[in-house]
């Protein structure tokens, strides 16, 4: 059962939250970040990405980036840019994008919900990816970006965040991207009952973070092992998270485009096609997928729609996936994409960027793009029951959280 609890959180001081909330590390290039730090100093992205304050042919990874990190993150706390809450508390965070709400509650999770299967996965890591954040996370003695974790619909914690949400929010604020984003806190009253409702559910499911979470874990077993005993409940022990009910996510559709056909000229590419899917003219306007099992193409300025087959169709939680349909039926077969994580001539889009994205990428440096039908949560947690794993990029979630609106300490006695 999940062990959810509240915690003890440093929080921008009122009127610095739209000031510090930053998007996450991993959605930048360098350039990128220093662009948005240069702008606004107090970016939490400072923090999270601190190579950007020195020449950029500084190795990112070197040991005075992450002590640059820690010195910057402890020094804000000391100037007064973040408060400490009085107690443990649990905390309602909402977002509206497009006039959609996400809400969810902040907490921690355990990392032995990790280890034992409570918190489930549905996707590998990469260690080099993972080492970074371990680094950054052990250095500042602190979690400040939160993992995004979903779980089953669950009316006792729906009754917990309407009832926080009665009062007014400690944070409103609408984020450069045009995301509102407000935090309340959730009543003493409810703390118990939010835990025991928790300690109720049988799976939680990581929908986005998943080099983050498995870096926070193997903090906190370092931790373990630096103190020689503990008792378990030590703050090392959990990582930060926000975790939503089903009801409330959205995935996007993620989207592939492709350099070439393959040395196959254009007719005899959509004969190859035309094996496994109905390929019928869609016209010049953007197709978006309305069902599973169909696809848009975009080939020389024209749409296609693609049906699969009922021959390369499949019931297999992982196989039945769009996503693996595309790249088991056409993308490895025919453009000769065996493997997606590794192939420079296949590159993928998220929804966000909307589907003239394709169209610009399939005109410019690509050849042939492909629209999706987004994958859905109910997937994700079959494929995350049956202990498999998606293909890559299978997800794309929106809208993003943001960091440096909760921090999570690691020990008290210690800044890193």
């Amino acid at each position: 059962m999940a062990d959810i609890r509240p915690f003890r959180a440093y929080r921008p001081a009122k009127g610095m939250e739209a000031k510090i909330a930053a998007l996450p590390y991993d959605v930048y290039d360098r350039d990128e970040a220093a662009k948005v730090v240069g702008d606004n100093p107090y970016s939490f992205l400072g923090i999270d990405r601190a190579e950007v304050w020195f020449d950029p042919k500084t190795d990112p990874y070197a040991p005075q980036v992450y002590a640059k990190a820690r010195d910057l993150l402890w020094q804000e706390i000391a100037d007064g840019c973040f408060q400490r809450e009085e107690g443990a508390r649990y905390y309602v965070y909402q977002q509206v994008m497009d006039g959609r709400k996400q809400t969810g509650i902040v907490a921690c999770a355990s990392i032995d919900d990790y280890l034992g299967g409570v918190i489930k996965k549905h996707e590998n890591t990469r260690a080099d990816k993972e080492e970074d954040r371990i680094r950054h996370v052990d250095v500042c003695n602190a979690q400040t970006g939160p993992i995004f974790l979903a779980y089953r619909s669950n009316e006792e914690l729906r009754m917990a965040m309407d009832a926080a949400m009665e009062a007014m929010p400690v944070y409103d604020f609408v984020s450069d991207d045009g995301i509102t984003h407000r935090v309340w806190i959730v009543g003493e009253g409810w703390t118990e009952r939010v835990r025991q409702a928790f300690a109720g559910i049988k799976a939680i499911y990581i929908a986005d973070g998943h080099h983050r979470c498995a870096s926070a874990v193997k903090v906190g077993l370092k931790r373990r092992k630096e103190a020689g005993t503990y008792c378990g409940q030590e703050e090392f022990n959990y990582f930060l998270s926000v975790l939503f009910p089903e009801e409330e996510l959205k995935i996007l559709d993620y989207n592939r485009v492709v350099k070439d056909l393959n040395g196959l000229d254009r007719d005899a590419f959509l004969a190859e096609v035309g094996k496994g899917f109905a390929v019928t003219e869609a016209g010049k306007d953007p197709y978006r997928p309305d069902r599973k099992g169909t696809f848009g193409m975009y080939l020389d300025g024209k749409w296609y729609r693609l049906t699969a087959k009922e021959r390369i169709l499949s019931d297999d939680v992982v196989s039945g996936l769009d996503v693996s349909v595309l790249q088991d039926s056409l993308l490895g077969p025919i453009l000769g994409i065996r493997d997606p994580k590794t192939d420079q001539r296949i590159d993928f889009v998220g929804g966000i960027r909307g589907l003239k994205e394709l169209e610009r990428r399939a005109q410019t440096d690509m050849r042939v793009a492909f629209s999706l039908y987004p994958t859905s949560i109910q997937e994700l947690f079959a494929v995350a029951d049956a202990g498999r794993l998606m293909p890559p990029k299978s997800t794309w979630f929106e809208p993003k959280l943001r960091s440096g609106l909760f921090l999570h300490i690691l020990e008290e006695d210690a800044k890193g």
